[in-house]
């Protein structure tokens, strides 16, 4: 990655001392990441991790693994996505002090998908072979590397930033065939690379509105951030489902999450209903948003960074508090 450069003078030897060896050797080869720098992208590296946490643990999601189980899934679990979100830190504090006051190019674009690769392969491996956050290594890594560019940047700025850095070319890779590529070349839904090429618009325009708005409404945090992943649901053609469930499936997703919320979202007696009744309905046809939840971990990420908060806020949810009776 890049040129490898002497440390800068004002970062001291301690400072290093404390760090990942990926993350001193991003340091190294960026001569403007300061103390400073340092210890902010090492700030949104761990808000980046916290978010999928989060995501991974608000309960109860339709299909997805949370705190009651697995979900549509066979092989994952709440301990395996905590373990994957942890293990992919040191690789987002990497895109982070790589990105500080670069230029967004065709270099820089190079660089972060060769950490994002490298980021894959230790996640199969500690997953043993289990895609347990591709999309998210993808979505979060532009995102972190668009907020640590510059700061006090608003959502659809860095948003934007990270639109800019996904369309430029990187370079020629082996040609894999992906479940994403199958979906794309058969329903023609984009994935996560046309989310992040496009600037986000189902986090700007969907889960951080509503996010923000049931929050203004003064709901609980599990409420704000389940109606905003529904409101994700409503919208995006989610390849997850799209490669399980083909077009009906994807109907049955969005259609489901749409109820939700005209009938007042998850904070509404007839909203929990619905849930518990798309839960089941995506849990008997092994059928998993996992494209929306994705996303709702990028929209709690960008709403941590806006608003200059340096934990993700926990939500205290019903479950949480059986978890710790138990």
């Amino acid at each position: 990655m890049g040129t490898s450069v002497l440390i800068a003078d004002d970062l001291s030897r301690t400072d290093l001392a404390r760090m990942d060896p990926l993350e001193v050797d991003s340091v190294r080869n960026n001569r403007r990441c300061s103390p400073r720098a340092a210890e902010r992208s090492r700030l949104l590296a761990s808000l980046a991790t916290q978010s999928l946490i989060a995501e991974a643990e608000l309960t109860p999601k339709p299909g997805l693994v949370d705190r009651r189980g697995s979900g549509a899934h066979s092989d994952l679990s709440l301990d395996l996505m905590r373990l994957s979100a942890t293990v992919l830190q040191p690789y987002f504090v990497a895109m982070s002090s790589t990105s500080v006051g670069r230029d967004a190019d065709s270099v820089l674009r190079q660089e972060l998908a060769a950490i994002g690769r490298e980021a894959e392969c230790l996640m199969y491996k500690v997953t043993c072979g289990i895609n347990t956050h591709k999309g998210a290594i993808w979505n979060l890594g532009l995102l972190i590397a668009a907020a640590a560019r510059r700061e006090s940047q608003t959502v659809r700025e860095i948003a934007a930033a990270a639109g800019a850095i996904a369309r430029l070319p990187d370079r020629p890779q082996p040609e894999l065939i992906t479940h994403g590529d199958m979906v794309r070349n058969r329903y023609g839904a984009t994935g996560a690379r046309g989310e992040a090429s496009n600037g986000f618009p189902h986090v700007v325009e969907f889960g951080l509105p509503m996010l923000r708005e049931r929050r203004a409404a003064k709901c609980s945090e599990e409420i704000c951030r389940l109606d905003a992943l529904l409101s994700v649901m409503s919208q995006v053609d989610d390849t997850c489902v799209l490669y399980r469930g083909g077009s009906e499936a994807l109907t049955l997703v969005k259609s489901g999450a749409e109820a939700i919320l005209m009938a007042g979202g998850y904070g509404s007696a007839h909203g929990q209903t619905l849930m518990r009744e798309l839960g089941g309905q995506l849990i008997a046809r092994h059928i998993s948003p996992g494209g929306s939840a994705d996303l709702l971990a990028a929209t709690i990420f960008l709403d941590t960074v806006e608003r200059e908060q340096n934990e993700i806020a926990k939500d205290q949810s019903e479950w949480e508090e059986r978890d710790g009776a138990a």
